[in-house]
């Protein structure tokens, strides 16, 4: 099922990311916990890109496993960055092969390495170079895309980052996919103004349970969102007891999830971490707001 037919529906959903093994030893621990989320059956599931070498290839590999067993509709994501046409061209048809008709169309992360690099000679630069691609290799695939409502780090402005997404819409993205939000006013305050450049198609906050003290600074430095006041006192007061932390974040971003759908958003993207229990956490919350049975 294609992803977009879900968020046009205009019901609340809730869907989860999960992400590949870096290493075959891992494999086996990484399925377990992908195939426990999978059983909550969320609206779909995506499945981030592993970069570098077959390390890649997992993400196939998942995405295939949670459809043949739970029938969730999935995204898989693919990055372009330091890639050559052709190589993609082949992930492009492995995907195919599986049936997977969902693809979130990223640039992919510069490492420092990369940023020092010659990039003069590459095939890609940006993510909308990929989206193209994708659909001339498939009109009928259905695109997602990334954005940042706290601006994109290599942005100069907002209102370039903007112009940047509605390129990518305009070139075939169905969807978008926002960074992690803390603050949900930001989020808002993004969407007036993506409406308001003439981006109109569905955009899904993502939320970011935090449940270790130790994934704030990590969250930060990935994303450069923006913590508020009253985030920051849940840390101080919690970090220290891992139990009663991991029980406020799964609180705190469920707080954020029905204020969304409160106010209007229907579609919310939770980024699991591969923790079952607070994908769990989180759909116990919200179930009956969704119309969901929990066991």
């Amino acid at each position: 099922m294609k992803i977009i037919d879900i968020l046009n529906k205009q019901k609340m959903s809730l869907s989860f990311e999960v992400f590949p093994p870096k290493k075959e030893t891992s494999y086996e621990s990484v399925r377990n916990a992908t195939e426990e989320i999978g059983a909550l059956r969320p609206a779909f599931m995506s499945v981030t890109y592993g970069a570098g070498g077959g390390v890649s290839n997992y993400t196939i590999d998942i995405a295939r496993n949670l459809m043949d067993k739970y029938q969730v509709p999935m995204l898989a994501h693919l990055t372009c960055v330091s890639s050559s046409r052709d190589m993609v061209a082949k992930k492009i048809q492995d995907m195919k092969a599986v049936g997977i008709e969902n693809v979130m169309a990223l640039r992919g992360d510069l490492t420092p390495e990369l940023m020092e690099s010659d990039r003069s000679a590459w095939d890609y630069h940006y993510a909308v170079e990929l989206v193209r691609q994708l659909k001339e290799a498939d009109p009928s695939f259905c695109i997602g895309g990334a954005c940042y409502p706290e601006v994109h780090p290599e942005s100069n402005n907002q209102r370039e980052d903007i112009l940047h997404l509605k390129e990518k819409v305009d070139a075939g993205v169905d969807f978008l996919t926002t960074q992690m939000v803390f603050d949900n006013n930001l989020f808002f305050n993004f969407m007036y103004k993506l409406r308001e450049a003439g981006v109109t198609v569905p955009v899904l906050p993502g939320i970011m349970p935090i449940t270790n003290a130790n994934q704030v600074e990590r969250a930060i430095k990935l994303s450069g969102s923006f913590m508020p006041q009253r985030f920051k006192a849940l840390v101080d007061k919690f970090g220290s007891d891992p139990a009663a932390m991991k029980q406020a974040g799964i609180a705190y971003a469920t707080d954020q999830i029905i204020d969304l759908y409160a106010n209007g958003i229907t579609n919310v993207h939770v980024y699991s971490m591969n923790k079952p229990d607070v994908a769990s956490g989180i759909m116990r919350n919200v179930s009956n707001i969704l119309g969901k049975d929990f066991v």
